[in-house]
Protein backbone atom coordinates (compact mmCIF):
# COMPACT_ATOMS: atom_id res chain seq x y z
CA UNK A 1 0.00 0.00 0.00
CA UNK A 2 1.05 3.56 -0.69
CA UNK A 3 -0.17 6.69 0.96
CA UNK A 4 -0.40 10.37 0.13
CA UNK A 5 -1.17 13.25 2.42
CA UNK A 6 -1.96 16.91 1.98
CA UNK A 7 -0.63 19.21 4.69
CA UNK A 8 -1.17 22.90 5.37
CA UNK A 9 1.72 25.36 5.61
CA UNK A 10 2.01 24.71 9.37
CA UNK A 11 2.35 20.95 8.88
CA UNK A 12 -1.16 19.94 9.94
CA UNK A 13 -2.59 16.99 8.02
CA UNK A 14 -5.60 18.03 5.95
CA UNK A 15 -6.32 14.71 4.22
CA UNK A 16 -4.67 11.35 3.59
CA UNK A 17 -5.52 8.54 1.22
CA UNK A 18 -4.13 5.08 0.47
CA UNK A 19 -4.04 2.88 -2.60
CA UNK A 20 -1.99 0.03 -4.00
CA UNK A 21 -0.57 2.54 -6.48
CA UNK A 22 1.22 5.67 -5.29
CA UNK A 23 -0.12 7.68 -8.23
CA UNK A 24 -3.67 6.67 -7.32
CA UNK A 25 -3.14 7.71 -3.70
CA UNK A 26 -2.02 11.15 -4.94
CA UNK A 27 -5.04 11.37 -7.25
CA UNK A 28 -7.35 10.59 -4.33
CA UNK A 29 -5.91 13.25 -2.03
CA UNK A 30 -5.93 15.86 -4.81
CA UNK A 31 -9.50 14.86 -5.66
CA UNK A 32 -10.44 15.47 -2.04
CA UNK A 33 -8.97 18.99 -2.22
CA UNK A 34 -10.88 19.71 -5.42
CA UNK A 35 -14.19 18.42 -4.02
CA UNK A 36 -13.73 20.44 -0.83
CA UNK A 37 -12.79 23.58 -2.75
CA UNK A 38 -9.51 23.61 -0.82
CA UNK A 39 -6.80 25.80 -2.41
CA UNK A 40 -3.55 23.89 -2.68
CA UNK A 41 -1.17 26.76 -3.40
CA UNK A 42 0.03 26.81 0.22
CA UNK A 43 -0.05 23.05 0.82
CA UNK A 44 2.60 20.35 0.95
CA UNK A 45 2.05 16.99 -0.71
CA UNK A 46 3.57 14.01 1.09
CA UNK A 47 4.03 10.61 -0.55
CA UNK A 48 5.09 7.28 0.88
CA UNK A 49 7.12 6.05 -2.07
CA UNK A 50 9.56 7.19 -4.70
CA UNK A 51 9.13 10.72 -6.02
CA UNK A 52 8.47 10.29 -9.74
CA UNK A 53 8.12 12.73 -12.60
CA UNK A 54 4.39 11.96 -12.76
CA UNK A 55 3.80 12.84 -9.11
CA UNK A 56 5.67 16.13 -9.50
CA UNK A 57 3.62 16.81 -12.63
CA UNK A 58 0.41 16.30 -10.64
CA UNK A 59 1.71 18.73 -7.99
CA UNK A 60 2.51 21.31 -10.68
CA UNK A 61 -0.99 20.93 -12.16
CA UNK A 62 -2.53 21.40 -8.69
CA UNK A 63 -0.33 24.41 -7.88
CA UNK A 64 1.35 22.67 -4.94
CA UNK A 65 4.73 24.28 -4.16
CA UNK A 66 6.37 21.44 -2.19
CA UNK A 67 6.43 17.65 -2.39
CA UNK A 68 7.97 15.48 0.32
CA UNK A 69 8.72 11.77 -0.08
CA UNK A 70 10.24 9.03 2.05
CA UNK A 71 12.36 7.90 -0.89
CA UNK A 72 14.45 9.46 -3.66
CA UNK A 73 13.21 11.56 -6.56
CA UNK A 74 14.00 10.54 -10.11
CA UNK A 75 16.26 12.81 -12.15
CA UNK A 76 13.28 13.77 -14.32
CA UNK A 77 11.32 14.72 -11.18
CA UNK A 78 14.16 17.00 -10.06
CA UNK A 79 14.33 18.58 -13.53
CA UNK A 80 10.58 19.26 -13.46
CA UNK A 81 10.77 20.62 -9.91
CA UNK A 82 13.54 23.01 -10.94
CA UNK A 83 11.66 24.16 -14.04
CA UNK A 84 8.33 24.77 -12.27
CA UNK A 85 9.74 26.06 -8.94
CA UNK A 86 8.50 23.11 -6.88
CA UNK A 87 10.54 22.24 -3.80
CA UNK A 88 11.33 18.52 -3.73
CA UNK A 89 12.33 16.81 -0.50
CA UNK A 90 13.38 13.18 -0.46
CA UNK A 91 14.44 10.62 2.12
CA UNK A 92 12.28 12.40 4.71
CA UNK A 93 12.82 10.38 7.86
CA UNK A 94 13.39 10.94 11.56
CA UNK A 95 17.12 11.47 10.99
CA UNK A 96 16.63 14.20 8.39
CA UNK A 97 15.94 14.74 4.71
CA UNK A 98 17.50 15.87 1.42
CA UNK A 99 16.31 18.90 -0.53
CA UNK A 100 16.66 18.54 -4.31
CA UNK A 101 15.17 21.77 -5.66
CA UNK A 102 14.23 25.25 -4.44
CA UNK A 103 15.57 24.83 -0.91
CA UNK A 104 14.62 28.40 -0.04
CA UNK A 105 11.16 27.15 0.99
CA UNK A 106 12.57 24.89 3.70
CA UNK A 107 12.92 26.70 7.01
CA UNK A 108 14.23 25.80 10.43
CA UNK A 109 11.38 25.17 12.88
CA UNK A 110 10.72 27.94 15.37
CA UNK A 111 12.09 27.26 18.83
CA UNK A 112 9.53 26.25 21.40
CA UNK A 113 9.56 28.23 24.47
Amino acid sequence: MHGAGLFDDKGALLASREDVGRHNAVDKVLGWALQEGRPTSECVLGVSGRLSYEIVHKAVAAGIPMVVAVSAPSSLAVDLGERWRVTLVGFARDAGFNVYSHAWRVQEPAEAG
